[in-house]
Parts: C-alpha cells; sequence; structure tokens
C-alpha cells in the first residue's frame, strides 16, 4: 500500500467515528432518553423510566458481549471482519429507523427497537475497532484512534445540532414529529457515511492456522476462542488490562449512558441537558487530539490516569448536583477526558494483540467493553430503585475508577507487545495457504 492509499484508509476508518456516533450523541444520550422518559415512558410511575432505560441498555449490551467474541474468531477465519461489520450496521440503522413510529406511551416499543439499535452499534465496533491494527502502524497507533474519536465527536456533534435546531424550533403540535424524524436522520447518517470504509479500507489477509483446512466456521471460531481460553496465561499483560479495562470503563460507559436521564430526574431542564451535550461533542474535539499528544510526551497509561482522576471527580460532584450550572460544568469536564480516555484504551488494547487474531482479541475486549456496560447501568438502576432516587448511584461510580486505576498501575505494556509480536511471528510461519473451497471473502 503507498502512502496516498494509507492515508486514504486512515481517513475512511476514521469516517465511520464519523458515521456510528450520530446514534451515540443523538439516540444513546441526548434525544432518546429525554424522549423515552417524556412520552414514550409517560404512562410510568415515579422514577421507572429511568429504571427501565437502564434496564434495556444492560440487556442489549448483554447480548452484544456474549455473541462478540465467537463473530470475531469466525470474522478472522473467514476473511470477512468488514462483512461482518456490515451486517451489525444493517441492523443498527434498522432498529434506529423503527424508532420513528414510536409515540406515546409505547416505552416497550422503544426499549425493543433501541435493543437492536445498540445491537447492531456494539456488534459493528468490535470489527471496526479491529481493523484499526491494520489500517494504522505501530507508531501512529494512538493518534489514529485519537483521531476517530474527534471525527466521532464532529460528525455526531453536527447531526445532534441539527436535531436540536429540528426540535426546538418547530412549533408545539410538531415536536414530538421531529424528534422522530432525528431518529431517522440517525440511520440515514450512520449509513451514508459508513461507505468510504466500504470503499478504502481493505480486508486484511485471511489466514487458515495449522489444523483448520477442512473446518467450517463455527467450527473453526470455537476452536481459536478455546485455544485463546488455554493460552490466556501467555498474555497476562493483556489479560489484566481487560480487568482494569473493564473496571474504569463501567464507570464512564454508565455516565455517557445515564447522564441525561439523571439530570431530568433530579429537575435539570431540558435545553440545559440536551445544549449541554452538545457542547461535548465540539468541546470534545481539541481534547481528544491533546490526549493524542499527551501519550507521546507522558505515555498512553499516564494519560489515562490523568482522565480516570477527573471522572472521580465528575462521580463526586454529580452526586452534589443541584443547578443547571453545575451540569454544564461537569458536562465541559466529562468533554475533556471522554474521547481521550476511550481513544487511548483502544490503541494501547491494539498493541497488545497478534494483528492476525484482531478480530477475535476485539471481540474479548467488547465483551470486556459491554459487561462494563452491563453492570454500570444494572447497579445504577438497582440502587435507585431500591434508594427512590439515583444520588447514590451516580457517586457509587467512583469505585470503579480507582480500583481500574490500581489494577492498571500493574500493566507492563511493553511485554503485552512483545508477546503479541512473537505471536504473530508464530502465526506467519504457521499459517496455511486458504483453501479452494473457501475463497477469502469480503475484500474491497
Amino acid at each position: 500500500m503507498d502512502l496516498k492509499e494509507h492515508r486514504r484508509a486512515i481517513t475512511a476508518w476514521t469516517f465511520y467515528d464519523w458515521a456510528n456516533s450520530a446514534f451515540a450523541t443523538t439516540i444513546m444520550a441526548a434525544v432518546l432518553p429525554v424522549y423515552f422518559a417524556s412520552v414514550a415512558g409517560a404512562n410510568l410511575d415515579g422514577n421507572l423510566a429511568t429504571v427501565y432505560w437502564a434496564y434495556t441498555t444492560s440487556i442489549s449490551l448483554l447480548v452484544a458481549a456474549v455473541i462478540g467474541p465467537i463473530l470475531g474468531a469466525m470474522a478472522d477465519f473467514r476473511g470477512s471482519k468488514k462483512r461482518y461489520l456490515t451486517a451489525f450496521v444493517f441492523i443498527g440503522v434498522a432498529g434506529t429507523a423503527l424508532l420513528y413510529f414510536v409515540r406515546s406511551g409505547d416505552w416497550l416499543m422503544a426499549c425493543l427497537f433501541f435493543i437492536f439499535g445498540e445491537l447492531g452499534f456494539a456488534g459493528a465496533n468490535v470489527f471496526y475497532d479491529s481493523l484499526l491494527p491494520h489500517v494504522a502502524k505501530p507508531e501512529e497507533i494512538d493518534q489514529v484512534s485519537t483521531r476517530g474519536y474527534a471525527m466521532g465527536y464532529l460528525g455526531g456533534g453536527l447531526l445532534l445540532a441539527v436535531n436540536l435546531a429540528m426540535i426546538m424550533l418547530a412549533p408545539e403540535e410538531l415536536t414530538g414529529f421531529m424528534t422522530r424524524l432525528s431518529f431517522l436522520s440517525v440511520a440515514i447518517w450512520w449509513l451514508v457515511f459508513t461507505i468510504p470504509l466500504w470503499r478504502y479500507v481493505k480486508e486484511p489477509p485471511r489466514r487458515v492456522l495449522a489444523g483448520e483446512a477442512g473446518f467450517n466456521p463455527i467450527q473453526a471460531s470455537f476452536r481459536r476462542l478455546g485455544a485463546t481460553f488455554r493460552e490466556i496465561t501467555r498474555y497476562r499483560q493483556l489479560f489484566l488490562f481487560l480487568i482494569a479495562f473493564w473496571l474504569y470503563n463501567d464507570g464512564i460507559g454508565t455516565i455517557i449512558k445515564m447522564a441525561t436521564i439523571y439530570g431530568d430526574e433530579i429537575g435539570i431542564g431540558q435545553t440545559t441537558l440536551i445544549g449541554t451535550l452538545l457542547m461535548v461533542q465540539f468541546v470534545g474535539i481539541p481534547f481528544a487530539f491533546l490526549f493524542g499528544w499527551m501519550a507521546k510526551r507522558i505515555g498512553t497509561k499516564r494519560s489515562i490516569y490523568l482522565s480516570l482522576l477527573v471522572y472521580s471527580g465528575i462521580a463526586i460532584g454529580g452526586y452534589f448536583m443541584t443547578q443547571e450550572w453545575q451540569f454544564w460544568a461537569l458536562g465541559f469536564a466529562v468533554a475533556t477526558v471522554q474521547g481521550g480516555s476511550q481513544a487511548l484504551s483502544r490503541s494501547l488494547f491494539g498493541r497488545m494483540v497478534p494483528r492476525s487474531k484482531s478480530a477475535e482479541f476485539f471481540g474479548f475486549f467488547s465483551v470486556s467493553e459491554k459487561f462494563a456496560g452491563i453492570i454500570g447501568p444494572l447497579v445504577f438502576g438497582v440502587v435507585g430503585q431500591i434508594m427512590g432516587n439515583s444520588r447514590l448511584s451516580i457517586v457509587s461510580l467512583i469505585v470503579f475508577f480507582v480500583v481500574g486505576a490500581l489494577l492498571l498501575t500493574r500493566l507492563d505494556e511493553q511485554e503485552g507487545i512483545r508477546v503479541a509480536e512473537a505471536e504473530e511471528s508464530a502465526i506467519l510461519s504457521a499459517a496455511m495457504p486458504a483453501p479452494a473451497v473457501l475463497p477469502t471473502e469480503g475484500r474491497s
């Protein structure tokens, strides 16, 4: 691949963050939670809308977590990372588009369609993330990952701004229609801006390992997963990072998903809720690039530590929040660390995986991420249901940041990189030509 093709592939890869971040902003964070609480769940008592939203998020992420590693190993075997990504994109786009039909009292319908949308979003990210070590060179992986998050902030923020203008400037009798139209716009945006990835990011080479000739994809995927589980002690540093990431991302994911509906519960106005989330999208752009720069200067791990310190302060501040200016201030704090913490976690993991098993290992990364998404909202919902409000739910998240950071201090990333490189060399030396009966799929 020449330099021009390399740069074009990186740009196309980052554009998928631009594409799917519209789901993260309009559907997950800003418009749908408010619409769910005030319209779809208008007939629910007390804080049940918040509770049901938390449970719905947990269910969708559980499904994605269970199937992620299996499909990841299958995609590695078949050479079909892009094809699997495409399937999940279509699932997510369809679920998102169907939200257009949700009206007053249709909370169950909203939950079901959101589960499909979230499943597509989470599932596609497994294969999108797995392409990172193939698109970016090792020395540029931090910067490419943070660039992707910056593009996501910009793309998600632009569409959110358009959607908010549609909703807030519409006559009162058309507010509901414009809100539902914004859901449809996300589906179209997501689909259209995935096209550059389909066109310009090449499918990584398929490698059939020794002993896999004649296996069907399901057999091969379970065989690979079984081998990885048996050999997990060879990836001690990678496994340690997964546990640390599972813990601290639990808090990050819960803050992202529950901030708007939590603010609505404690009386923060809708203009402030949505306006703050819009601010986060644009403030987050320079800070995502800043974390890429910081990773070069002080190291990836230290940059993540800094973000977790800020998140701990956010969790404490959320407990005491009573006024709208405080929501704005905490939103600004989130914007400074959200993209950087997640982008550097993705790139750090990407450096410690064998490239020939990238989809399989990013499937495990996805499990770690999704189980974080399951436990956090679940605990948030349970504590909120028991206590009758969610203030203790938000402050409890500090435990995940502190314990995750402590585990991260024990990580030797250079040892993890060395093991991954040795494993990749062994895979290349043992790789067999793909049999004629199973041609490589999904190549661009």
